[in-house]
């Protein structure tokens, strides 16, 4: 019997400091797919040059989840996995992620309001540079617009999270507020998406996402 795939897109309640799962989810793979094959509710993507994503299943101590696993080294590379299904403006996502390897790069993040690969907005943790970025992507060009410096652990699980109401972002981080940044580049609904960079082997789990009104 074929394992099904434990990462899931949760309908959740979120608190200010935690996430927590609600009993009704969306699996991002069906119960046929095993670990080496691609989620087949995450559709891959790709902001910029180098080679075509490859997001797959993987165990990640005894827990499946995903990860993309090209590694390659083009430094302008964003893998995307889009989530099937919800198209929101205003939302609330968390997902935990471990940068796994990379030498040009050690990065994870969350991207929302996907118009398509070329035009989205995306918060992203690199253990490299060891801080928390929120971009914009308009037409593949990638701009940042908020940030902060903090301990991002390599080989270790962290929790990222943005909440984005109208023009008004907050990034959380490991539980706790980082910072608060107002953009309006992007507007209405959009897909959730999951991102990589370059080389980045990055483990996600527990993918959460709560509409907001």
């Amino acid at each position: 019997m074929r394992k099904a795939l434990m990462l899931v897109l949760g309908l959740a309640v979120m608190g200010d400091a935690a996430t927590a799962l609600a009993a009704e989810t969306i699996a991002l793979s069906s119960e046929w797919n095993e670990v080496g094959e691609q989620p087949d509710r995450c559709a891959p993507g790709l902001t910029g040059g180098g080679q075509k994503p490859k997001w797959v299943i993987v165990d990640t101590d005894g827990k499946l989840g995903i990860a993309e696993t090209s590694a390659d080294t083009t430094d302008y590379r964003f893998p995307l996995c889009i989530v099937d299904g919800l198209s929101l403006s205003d939302l609330d996502v968390s997902v935990r992620f471990r940068p796994v390897a990379g030498k040009v790069d050690q990065a994870g993040g969350i991207a929302v309001r996907v118009k398509d690969a070329r035009n989205y907005y995306v918060v992203r943790a690199n253990a490299l540079e060891d801080n928390v970025r929120l971009y914009t992507v308009i037409d593949g060009d990638r701009r940042q617009f908020a940030g902060a410096n903090v301990k991002v652990a390599s080989q270790k699980w962290h929790t990222l999270r943005l909440r984005v109401v109208g023009d008004r972002f907050a990034v959380f981080f490991d539980g706790s507020p980082l910072f608060e940044a107002t953009e309006r580049r992007i507007g209405g609904p959009g897909r959730v998406a999951l991102w990589s960079k370059a080389d980045s082997v990055t483990q996600f789990v527990d993918l959460a996402i709560d509409p907001l009104p």
